[in-house]
């Protein structure tokens, strides 16, 4: 994924905003008691953030709003697409795994790619959270931000759901495969 210039043109932000509209008012147990238009002046006030949640939208994440931060008033914003996200699979964990392969490298690192993109990987933490929410990767995986201490010696972390449970696992942070991914989060 290319670094790009951060401001969306009229259409694309026209419909990225009617696309989250859409997604907030179909899916209101997801932020109960929560109103599109305040959400909505946040994102109009924030052309980068607006920027992130497009390409969140375009690699299939599906972002929607999961809460708000009370402390800050900030929107928090996850991908909700039901697998972990089509356009961000097949990906190394970190660039220091992406570099250490060598055959068969992916084209990027999830790390990376969200760096590019604005947003965070999801933590164990908020994977809970999202998955509190509905049914999620119940035929994919998805990286999460990983200790350092695990970091460290070669692993990362990923979860997924499977017997209505949610399970962590570990992987070499070198390893991808076609099913696992990750999913975002962003504050606005």
């Amino acid at each position: 994924m290319k670094t790009m210039n951060k401001v969306l043109s009229i259409e694309d932000r026209e419909t990225i905003l009617n696309t989250l509209k859409n997604r907030f008012e179909k899916n209101r147990h997801r932020h109960e008691g929560m109103e599109w238009e305040n959400v909505q002046e946040k994102l109009e006030n924030d052309a980068e953030k607006l920027w992130s949640l497009h390409l969140m939208e375009t690699t299939e994440g599906e972002p929607d709003v999961v809460g708000r931060d009370e402390k800050t008033g900030e929107y928090l914003f996850y991908d909700c697409s039901a697998e972990s996200p089509k356009g961000r699979r097949s990906l190394c964990y970190d660039q220091a795994a992406l570099e250490s392969r060598k055959k068969h490298k992916p084209e990027n690192s999830a790390m990376k790619m969200a760096a590019e993109m604005g947003i965070e990987l999801l933590s164990e933490v908020e994977y809970r959270e999202l998955q509190s929410l509905g049914k999620f990767d119940l035929k994919t995986s998805s990286w999460i931000k990983t200790p350092e201490n695990i970091r460290k010696l070669g692993g990362a972390l990923f979860c997924d759901c499977r017997y209505d449970t949610v399970f962590v696992y570990h992987n070499g942070a070198d390893s991808y495969y076609a099913a696992r991914g990750f999913r975002g989060s962003l504050r606005v």
